[in-house]
Parts: structure tokens; C-alpha cells; sequence
């Protein structure tokens, strides 16, 4: 449960992001201890949820490895001390000099989305005489039962190979050379709060090893991605999320093979609810239909809500007046820089204090300077 230390808070310029660093630590602790109760389970950490270097040294020391989608994030990820042969590379775009900038970091396994994907890996690697490691991204065509925007592994999906392909990319692999094909890699979707598309995906996956163990095809590692949900509506009440029902499903349902290695890739679970945005009350607008608090933090500092009507509870904590209901607005010029349409807040006045919670997964990363906004600076727990 965060505690917020309002007298401390008070005292800073807003906006900015605040991390409690205790719930980070115990998300960590139920990583681990679930990752050490399977064997052969690996979880990397998804650093697009959020790169913050102070919270990358708390994830690094629980020993996670590090999921990356960007020639960029492969750096952050060596240059912030994690092995690198505890790194993998996916995405659905990957250019040639992040591909030759990996080979050379030495990282563990590309995650690879497209036959011509693979060509050019292999042309690079041969360049520099080198062999890279792959794992191929299927699409499983799995509803995740998730918002539209953050579904992956459709056929309607940009991303990954679909299962109708999957034999003849097998079977083009001994022309290319500089590869060695490790792993199946998967990634069905984001804030998936039940386990049943988890066990789908099991099964799609057994079947796949079934249909490859036929072609005399042994596979070092299944990926299973990330994708595991938070609790938005209540981040207090469940500030850690159910690790433990979500790696039990896993080694319920899928058949690995002995020795075989079982990667995740989890990001926002990781750390959405360590952090919020913390924001000052600007003006409370009286409408002839509603109340507006507008805030100083704006749709640059958390883009969720405007980008995908995403769900942040938000709460007054320098107010213990009786509840009235607000839209909570920011100052950008965009209708859309709504973080909330009639959220009972305690009575608003100009200079309370606002947190959005469960801001930790993309609200730092996302920020941009539209306007001409500042980028908001970050602050932390003991």
C-alpha cells in the first residue's frame, strides 16, 4: 500500500513522479520467489514499461533480465549494468544498425517478426562473422479480451509470424546460415486480468511443439511474452498483482520439454504500481452542468487516458472535505487532456494536491513536450 509522505510532497514543484519504492520491492520479491519455484522459468523486464535508471537498479538487483524493442533500449539495458546475455530483442521493425549495435552487445536472442526480418539478421551477422540466436515471434491469432489498441497476437496484428507460415520458415532456415533458431517466442496482448487467454496460449504452443518435434526440431526456449494485468481500480488494495496464479497457469498447461528454458517477458505488473503523478490544483471552473478541476499536469506527463481512455483512479490527498464530482482536466490545448469525467474526489480547492495512481507503467516513458511542456522530474521513497 503506498503511503504518501504529504508534508514532503507539498514541498516539491509539480508535476512530478512520485515511486514507492517498497511496492517495487515486494513486485520484485513475488517475481523472484515465483520464478524460483519453476524450473527453467526466466522473466525479463519489459523496459518500454518504464526506463527510470533509479528503478532499472532496483529490478537489476532482483536479478530479472531485460526485454527490449529498440536499438535504444538495448543500450539502456548494458549501459545500466544487466547482462547482456540476459537480453532479448524483439519488435516488429528492427533496423540495421540496432541489429548490428545488439550482435555486437552480445545479447541473448533476437525475437524475430518476419521472414525478411530474418534475411537481414542473417546478412549482418555474416558480416561481422558472427552467429545470431533467434526465436521466432508466432502469431497464435488468441484473443486476449483486452482494448484494441493493446491486443498483439491477432491475425489482424501487425506482429509476428502467423502458425499457417510456420513450417516453410522452418524449413528456410538451413539457407540461412549466421542464424540458430533457439526458441518460439509469443505475445498475445497487455492488462489481461484473467488467466484463461494465458491457457489457450498453452495449448496453442503444445500443439506447435507437437507439429515442430515432427521436423526433428528442438527448441532450447519458449517465450511466452508478458501481458499480465494491474488492479487500476484499486491499487492499495491489491498493489501487488497475482503472480502466483499467473505462473501457476503456465506450469499447468504447457508441456515444456526436459531441459527446456520458459521466458516472460512482464513490464507493466512490474512497476504501474510503484508510481503516480503527483499534480497541484490549478482552478476549480464552475460549468452550468459539471466542475472542472484543472490541474497543472497534462496529457504530455500521462498520454493514457487521451490515448486509449485509459482508466487512473485519482485521488485528493490534501483534502478531507465531503465527495463532489469533477472532470479532472489538464492545462494542454487538447480537448482529449482529460485524465477523468465525474470522479468523486473530496472537496477540491485550488492548490490540493491530486495523485493519478498505478502511473508507473507508461507515464514517464510516454511524457513528450507538447506545448512546450517541461518534462516532469521523478521522486522516491526510501
Amino acid at each position: 500500500m503506498t503511503k504518501f509522505p504529504i508534508e514532503k510532497l507539498k514541498a516539491i514543484q509539480t508535476p512530478f513522479y512520485w515511486y514507492d519504492m517498497d511496492v517495487l520491492r515486494a513486485t520484485l520479491l513475488k517475481i523472484s520467489e515465483n520464478e524460483q519455484k519453476y524450473s527453467g522459468y526466466k522473466v525479463h523486464y519489459a523496459v518500454k514499461a518504464n526506463a527510470n535508471t533509479v528503478l532499472l537498479e532496483e529490478i537489476r538487483k532482483a536479478g530479472l533480465g531485460v526485454d527490449c524493442v529498440s536499438g535504444n533500449e538495448v543500450r539502456c539495458a548494458v549501459e545500466n549494468g544487466f547482462d547482456p546475455a540476459k537480453v532479448v530483442f524483439a519488435g516488429v521493425g528492427k533496423s540495421d544498425w540496432e541489429i548490428e549495435y545488439a550482435l555486437e552487445a552480445g545479447i541473448s536472442c533476437f525475437n524475430v517478426e518476419s521472414v525478411p526480418e530474418m534475411q537481414v539478421i542473417n546478412e549482418i551477422a555474416a558480416s561481422k562473422g558472427k552467429k545470431a540466436c533467434i526465436a521466432l515471434r508466432v502469431n497464435p491469432n488468441i484473443d486476449a479480451h483486452t482494448h484494441h489498441y493493446i491486443t498483439t497476437g491477432l491475425e489482424e496484428n501487425k506482429f509476428g509470424i502467423g502458425m499457417w507460415e510456420l513450417d516453410s520458415v522452418i524449413d528456410s532456415l538451413p539457407s540461412l546460415a549466421n542464424l540458430e533458431l533457439i526458441g518460439l517466442h509469443f505475445h498475445i496482448g497487455s492488462q489481461i486480468l484473467d488467466t484463461d487467454p494465458f491457457q489457450e496460449l498453452c495449448n496453442r504452443i503444445n500443439g506447435l511443439q507437437d507439429q515442430l518435434e515432427k521436423k526433428n526440431v528442438q527448441l532450447k526456449t519458449i517465450n511466452v511474452g508478458g501481458g499480465w494485468g494491474i488492479d487500476y481500480e484499486d491499487p492499495d488494495g491489491n498493489p501487488v498483482p497475482d503472480f502466483d496464479s499467473y505462473f501457476a497457469t503456465f506450469n499447468k498447461y504447457l508441456s515444456l520439454r526436459p531441459g527446456q528454458e520458459l521466458h516472460f517477458e512482464l513490464g507493466r505488473s512490474v512497476v504501474a504500481q510503484c508510481g503516480s503523478l503527483i499534480t497541484k490544483v490549478l482552478y476549480v471552473k464552475e460549468g452550468q452542468k459539471k466542475k472542472f478541476a484543472i490541474v497543472d499536469a497534462g496529457m504530455n506527463d500521462l498520454i493514457r487516458p487521451a490515448l486509449y481512455e485509459a482508466y487512473h483512479k485519482i485521488e485528493n490527498l490534501t483534502s478531507d472535505k465531503p465527495a463532489e464530482k469533477y472532470d479532472v482536466v489538464g492545462p494542454v490545448c487538447e480537448s482529449s487532456d482529460c485524465f477523468g469525467k465525474d470522479r468523486e474526489l473530496a472537496g477540491t480547492s485550488r492548490g490540493d494536491l491530486i495523485a493519478m495512481r498505478s502511473a508507473g507503467a507508461y507515464g514517464e516513458i510516454m511524457a513528450m513536450r507538447y506545448n512546450l511542456r517541461d518534462i516532469a522530474k521523478s521522486y522516491y521513497s526510501e
